[in-house]
């Protein structure tokens, strides 16, 4: 884990001027990276996008829709050399407290199957799976199935 880890993570409200290093992060951690457009529309749209910085330099970034009494945690990623650090589980459990903020009483997401690294994350913080949608993501042969966790409000301190 981060050495003082709260110590070191700060976080903040994504801004344009930061989509070089977010997309260069978002294009090193995963096969099939979300775009600069994708991402312009989230900040267009008003999402709850943000930054996860360590010592002062972008490490991650994280994009959620709030509305309804619902939040959809679409992305959330953190710098390949950073990972497994525990500045992902910090940074989920912010976008939790920002859902809260937001009125949401529930927080779903979808990861991939094969990312048994988050799926572990997202179950230890209380994520449960409830479904599966059929060939959600790209893949290099295939699609590939996304698993849907919700994570109730409910109780959580």
């Amino acid at each position: 884990m981060v050495e003082s880890a709260t110590e070191q993570v700060n976080y903040r409200e994504m801004v344009l001027a930061d989509l070089d290093a977010v997309i260069h992060i978002e294009s090193r951690a995963y096969a099939f990276p979300w775009t600069r457009g994708i991402l312009c529309d989230c900040l267009s749209a008003h999402y709850e996008c943000r930054v996860v910085c360590l010592a002062g330099i972008i490490s991650g970034h994280a994009v959620m829709s709030v509305a309804a009494e619902e939040a959809h945690l679409l992305n959330i990623c953190v710098q390949r050399g950073q990972q497994g650090q525990g500045i992902g589980r910090l940074f989920v459990h912010h976008m939790i407290d920002r859902a809260r903020i937001g009125g949401a009483q529930t927080v779903y997401l979808e990861v991939r199957p094969s990312n048994k690294v988050a799926i572990a994350l997202y179950q230890s913080i209380g994520f449960d799976h409830v479904g599966t949608r059929k060939e959600y993501y790209p893949g290099e042969l295939a699609r590939e199935d996304a698993l849907v966790f919700a994570l109730k409000m409910a109780g959580l301190v």
